[in-house]
């Protein structure tokens, strides 16, 4: 009985990254990761899987419905879930090893994460985030050098006018203490006004009216949060309109200490702004929060992070003090992309030179050369082929892939010790001494980019 064939397809949200895609991926998460190590940060690994309670709990009831949960045996202490972010993962790793671990913790993590997203253009049911945290200082030092390394990508990857937005939730709730919204329905507010971008303010005050809370109330709250001064002139306008409010006071002051310390990092003043509309949704954070905006192509925001000084109390008698930020490499990706931001090196293969093969009785001539130039970490494909060898073949091979060299031994090259190196771009072609083939590829590599 013949087997039925199994038609290849992929669930939704879910992709396969082929060779050209993987290296501009691998570029940026590079590029990422050499930015966090700039700054200290040191490198963490978590599981897929987390117990169900440890993630649970954290985020808020509309992030919670879209986690990836699971069942391995018959108890409930064999419940587990597939990380929804890297925040509660290393939230829990603190409570777990701080014995091992030296505070203030600077960490960095890039790894998927699973979300059970409706899937659209720029979001995914699986995609990597690329964490940075620093767990153990309260000071607003933490906060800025966070936004700092978030700059640093930035320009790293030559994004197109990226703006940071900076709020804090301590700011928002004394925004609703003075407009005379209840406490009870501050969270309500926060939902509302976190679809500041979507429905627009007149949505959010309709919303916030159908909510229960009182017009007025509404009304103050929507003259505040709509503020647009520039850099600290938007703080110094709610600072005069709320006067001594404590909560209010708290959250500006945080900000204004965090200008300061955004100007000695040397982040201008233009590449961010202070957003009372930005609110971010999970329920874990507890003061400064930011994310960031790229206008054109408008994907959504790439970068999201803030302060979330409870989260880690979870997991132990007391919490610690900890800021974050999570990238959005996806989303990155699919804009450097789209403006084809991509240095022309970044092509469809990893393999500088290709050996070709002249007939069996070269075949070990090849070998060697090619092993001789993977010593010198030249990357170095040798051809293989189960038919006879061909040089046109071969050289179309090589063009095909996009391998800019490709070197020749026949058989007289081999009697004499000597190859002939070629670079498909433009035809140069060099014969030398196998003892100079290296210095010799160098050369061509050099002169190609």
């Amino acid at each position: 009985m013949a087997q039925t064939k199994i038609k290849p397809r992929l669930a939704k949200g879910f992709r396969d990254f082929l060779p050209a895609e993987m290296l501009k991926r691998q570029y940026v998460i590079d590029t990422v990761e050499g930015v966090f190590q700039l700054y200290g940060y040191e490198p963490l690994q978590t599981p897929v899987l987390e117990m169900r309670d440890t993630l649970f709990g954290k985020y808020g009831e509309d992030a919670e419905q879209l986690i990836y949960s699971a069942q391995h045996g018959r108890s409930k202490s064999d419940e587990v879930a597939m990380r929804y972010d890297l925040t509660v993962p290393l939230s829990r790793v603190v409570a777990q090893y701080e014995n091992d671990i030296t505070f203030p913790f600077r960490r960095y993590q890039i790894s998927p994460v699973w979300r059970g997203e409706r899937p659209q253009k720029g979001r995914y049911r699986e995609f990597y985030q690329c964490d940075a945290d620093i767990v153990g200082v309260s000071g607003m030092e933490a906060d800025a050098e966070v936004i700092s390394v978030m700059h640093t990508v930035y320009q790293r990857l030559n994004l197109p006018q990226p703006i940071i937005k900076i709020n804090n939730r301590k700011l928002l709730t004394g925004m609703g203490i003075f407009s005379g919204v209840p406490d009870g329905q501050l969270p309500d507010l926060y939902r509302s006004i976190d679809k500041f971008d979507k429905i627009g303010a007149d949505g959010v005050e309709k919303e916030l009216v159908e909510r229960g809370i009182p017009a007025e109330a509404v009304a103050r709250m929507m003259n505040l949060i709509q503020s647009r001064e520039a850099g600290v002139k938007n703080l110094d306008v709610l600072d005069n309109q709320m006067g001594d409010l404590e909560a209010a006071q708290v959250g500006i002051a945080e900000l204004r200490s965090m200008a300061t310390y955004l100007d000695a990092l040397g982040v201008p003043t233009s590449a961010y702004e202070f957003d009372f509309t930005m609110v971010r949704g999970l329920s874990y954070y507890t003061g400064p929060i930011f994310e960031t905006i790229i206008q054109e192509p408008n994907l959504g925001s790439v970068t999201g992070g803030g302060r979330y000084d409870d989260l880690i109390g979870l997991f132990r008698r007391e919490s610690l003090p900890t800021v974050g930020m999570s990238l959005g490499i996806e989303r990155i990706i699919d804009i450097m992309t789209e403006l084809d931001l991509f240095p022309s090196h970044i092509g469809d293969t990893v393999v500088d030179l290709l050996v070709t093969v002249f007939d069996d009785e070269t075949q070990i001539a090849s070998a060697r050369l090619a092993s001789q130039l993977r010593k010198m970490n030249i990357r170095t494909e040798l051809y293989m082929s189960d038919s006879k060898f061909k040089l046109g073949k071969q050289f179309a091979y090589a063009d095909k892939k996009g391998i800019p060299l490709v070197a020749t031994l026949g058989p007289e090259e081999v009697a004499q010790g000597r190859v002939s190196l070629k670079r498909l771009s433009d035809g140069e072609e060099v014969d030398v001494l196998q003892a100079d083939a290296v210095d010799a590829v160098v050369n061509l590599m050099q002169t190609e980019f």
